[in-house]
């Protein structure tokens, strides 16, 4: 039996067709089952060939790469890819098709055709395999209360009350936190760090995107900036974020440019362990859907504080790996589907 995974490109550029395939071909698991050159062909393809993830070009001829991914999840939902260029305009585009059901996207390096595209072959790799057994929802289709959520009346929460809510996600972040941060006051007693791997050039669009459906203001993190209650800071791709206190004991924003992480930076489990330094247990931490296990290794030092660790379940989880590592290692106090987690964060604030 043939259990490879079945991938389609759209690309309108014959070079960039022939170099995704060879990439991805290059992988044992991955089987290229078509290529299209543009997106009425990309239509066609997809109802012949039924893939099991398609990559979807931007700018093509014909329908551009958002009006394809609107027909796909409005009709067939499969795991979409798309691959776009890493400029302002590129992120905006990148962004909406996030919030249209996109999986997840690669930025090429430079320009539309580029032999730089070898430098995201890893990457490709690993998100068309991620693809495969990712959740996809429909256009407009909210998360809605499942039967995976825990009591919420657990005993961390006699601990005290908590300053600082601290996010780690990934694959599947970018509408997962548009659902959170959506559901969140502006009051919110207490300032909010995000780290949601993305990267340079697109995390101040996502802030953006994030702060016009939120209560709670939204920033891309800057050097120095103060931590304020009722205000959500995201990690700048590119960059760490950490929590630093000045001299009166105020937190703020720091950032760093170490080496990336388990091969991600921004990196959940840097900011983890800052937030750890600075504020000991007082911290709720959240772990949504991603792939891999960044946030894991922070989140054993939050917990061994005496932090609330919330995980999101299976569920309602993208893709369903950051918080089962979280899960493995002992760490989550609670695992929640996703919209029961704004209700946890605000008891957990309150104490």
């Amino acid at each position: 039996m043939d259990d490879k995974i079945n991938v389609l490109i759209v690309d309108d550029s014959a070079l960039m067709r022939r170099m995704l395939g060879d990439i991805l071909s290059s992988d044992p698991r991955i089987k290229v089952v078509g290529v299209a050159k543009d997106g009425v062909d990309g239509l066609q393809k997809i109802r012949q060939l039924s893939p099991d993830v398609v990559t979807l070009d931007v700018e093509m001829p014909n329908k551009d790469g958002l009006t394809v991914l609107e027909e796909v999840m409005k009709t067939n939902p499969i795991p979409v890819i798309m691959v776009s260029s890493l400029t302002k305009e590129g992120a905006q585009v990148t962004l909406k098709a996030l919030s249209l059901g996109c999986l997840d996207f690669v930025a090429k390096p430079s320009g539309a055709i580029s032999i730089d595209i070898k430098e995201i072959a890893a990457e490709l790799i690993s998100k068309v395999v991620a693809a495969k057994g990712a959740r996809v929802r429909t256009i407009g289709a909210t998360v809605v209360r499942g039967s995976d959520s825990r009591a919420a009346s657990s005993p961390a929460y006699k601990q005290g009350k908590r300053d600082i809510i601290a996010i780690a996600s990934s694959t599947g972040g970018p509408m997962a936190l548009q659902q959170l941060m959506s559901s969140l006051p502006g009051n919110l007693a207490v300032p909010i760090v995000i780290t949601q791997h993305m990267p340079k050039d697109f995390t101040a669009s996502f802030a953006k995107r994030l702060g016009s459906i939120s209560e709670v203001t939204v920033l891309e993190a800057e050097e120095g900036m103060d931590l304020k209650p009722g205000h959500a800071y995201i990690a700048p791709g590119g960059s760490h974020l950490i929590v630093k206190r000045r001299p009166n004991k105020t937190p703020y924003c720091g950032l760093s440019n170490a080496p990336p992480v388990l091969s991600v930076k921004p990196s959940a489990n840097i900011m983890f362990l800052s937030v750890a330094d600075e504020f000991g247990g007082k911290v709720t931490a959240v772990i949504l859907t991603g792939m891999g296990r960044d946030g894991t290794d922070g989140a054993i030092t939050l917990h061994s504080k005496g932090a609330y660790v919330i995980a999101e379940s299976q569920e309602t989880c993208v893709v369903y790996g950051m918080p089962k590592a979280a899960v493995e290692a002992g760490v989550v106090d609670e695992l929640l589907p996703l919209p029961d987690i704004p209700d946890a964060l605000l008891r957990s604030v309150k104490g």
